[in-house]
């Protein structure tokens, strides 16, 4: 078993780079940006919106999650094959787990007992149990080519994994952790989703302009949402009916309706290489990170337009700030 060790003498006092840094107040909120290039994190006072320090995490953090009693942020550093769980709050850092090969993607499972990695480099997808205190591997599953992002139905029962050069979609039986099934999706399938009504997968077409949305019973191909070049990840508007979905290449974000299959909407006018998103609390602000553009943006949601830019690290990537709006 991978017990959450505690942090290593010296890890929690990491020096912080002398860029802009500004002293957080006592009762701050943290927005917290993975700066994967660099293999940083930015932490921002997300109500003054300055950057208040910045300091070395691990090699290539991608993607972050909240634990499930949202006590600790889990950070995942795909190179340097560990976990760094930091506070929520404060972005300070708790604890480090080890040994853990390749965490590229994230994610719990809605019931909470299972935890899953997706191996980017390494064409694998493994399995965790999670107790709520320490993982535990249950399987390893090889999947060529490029695991990248997961999606759970509601019951806990199937994951699904988007196969990023192999351009495929898998569903892995979560309580015998086998592979059920794969499908060719489209080009470079990254971000996945699973409808409210449980019917269709949407997957964002990365070496393409679309969503692709399937019939994950029947593993078919139902429709295509035309949206944007480079379309890749989502993240839920908080009413249980529309996502924003990023699209790369083309520096717009477009909303799609999750009841009428369509696109409704887009923001664009963007930086370049819009990618993970959270947005706040009244669902008024979207922040986004800027992979090409070594910034973040706030957006006004009402008026679809940015109204702000921060510089952060090389190629941020993961972005997070704890009281948010729902996230499906």
């Amino acid at each position: 078993m991978l017990a959450l060790r505690r942090v290593v003498s010296g890890f929690a006092v990491i020096g912080t780079l002398a860029l802009g840094v500004v002293a957080a107040p006592a009762s701050a909120e943290v927005v917290v940006v993975l700066n994967s290039g660099d293999a940083t994190v930015t932490l921002i006072d997300k109500d003054t919106q300055k950057v208040l320090e910045t300091f070395p995490i691990g090699k290539e953090p991608h993607h972050l999650i909240a634990t499930p009693d949202d006590k600790s942020l889990i950070v995942a550093n795909a190179v340097g094959n560990d976990l760094v769980f930091l506070d929520p709050v404060t972005g300070k850092v708790q604890q480090r787990v080890a040994n853990i090969d390749d965490p590229y993607q994230i994610g719990f499972s809605p019931d909470q007992k299972w935890f899953l990695t997706t191996g980017n480099r390494l064409d694998r997808v493994d399995v965790y149990r999670w107790d709520g205190k320490a993982l535990k591997i249950a399987r390893q599953l090889p999947l060529a080519k490029t695991p990248s992002h997961i999606a759970f139905t509601s019951d806990s029962r199937v994951a699904f994994v988007t196969l990023q050069d192999s351009n495929e979609v898998v569903a892995i039986d979560l309580p015998t952790q086998t592979v059920m099934w794969r499908m060719n999706a489209g080009s470079a399938p990254a971000g996945v989703w699973v409808t409210p009504d449980q019917k269709y997968l949407l997957v964002g077409m990365t070496g393409a302009d679309y969503v692709a949305v399937i019939d994950w019973h029947t593993r078919t191909v139902v429709k295509q949402i035309p949206t944007g070049k480079g379309a890749h990840n989502f993240r839920a508007v908080g009413d249980k009916r529309h996502l924003f979905l990023s699209n790369r290449v083309s520096g717009t974000i477009s909303i799609v309706d999750q009841q009428t299959l369509t696109k409704v909407g887009d923001i664009a006018g963007l930086p370049a290489g819009p990618d993970d998103m959270e947005l706040t609390a009244d669902g008024k602000t979207l922040w986004v990170s800027f992979r090409w553009a070594r910034s973040v943006g706030l957006i006004d949601v009402a008026s679809r337009k940015l109204i702000k830019t921060i510089r952060v690290g090389r190629s941020p990537h993961g972005i997070y700030f704890r009281t948010r709006a729902p996230l499906y």
